[in-house]
């Protein structure tokens, strides 16, 4: 089942909101912007996140050092999941954080956060 086009913003909605929340009480040392639908993410290290959105293709992208990841929705297994990889979105970006700023955090419960 296909998210339509309000859903889909719902969801990218929700889900920046919420990755938003995450860092912020994480007690990492990052900075945080959200315009236009990409969220970006700047650690301590200079590196960065983007988290975009890409309503043509119904996808949520990350970009990151490691590269770029195209997620899809996938309602039947409850989030978003890379469509090189097959990581959930919690998966992925337990990575990414780690690889990037060195640190662990839990992302599992974001909206779309995937099994």
């Amino acid at each position: 089942m296909a998210l339509n086009d309000l859903q889909f913003h719902d969801a990218i909605d929700a889900l920046q909101r919420a990755l938003e929340d995450r860092l912020d009480a994480s007690g990492l040392d990052v900075d945080l912007e959200n315009s236009g639908g990409v969220l970006t993410i700047g650690f301590s290290n200079g590196s960065q996140l983007i988290v975009s959105r890409q309503p043509a293709l119904a996808q949520l992208w990350i970009a990151a050092r490691s590269g770029g990841y195209h997620l899809d929705c996938r309602p039947e297994q409850g989030g978003w999941y890379c469509s090189s990889s097959g990581e959930s979105l919690a998966a992925l970006l337990a990575r990414l954080v780690r690889e990037q700023a060195g640190s662990t955090l839990d992302f599992s419960g974001l909206p779309g956060g995937g099994s």
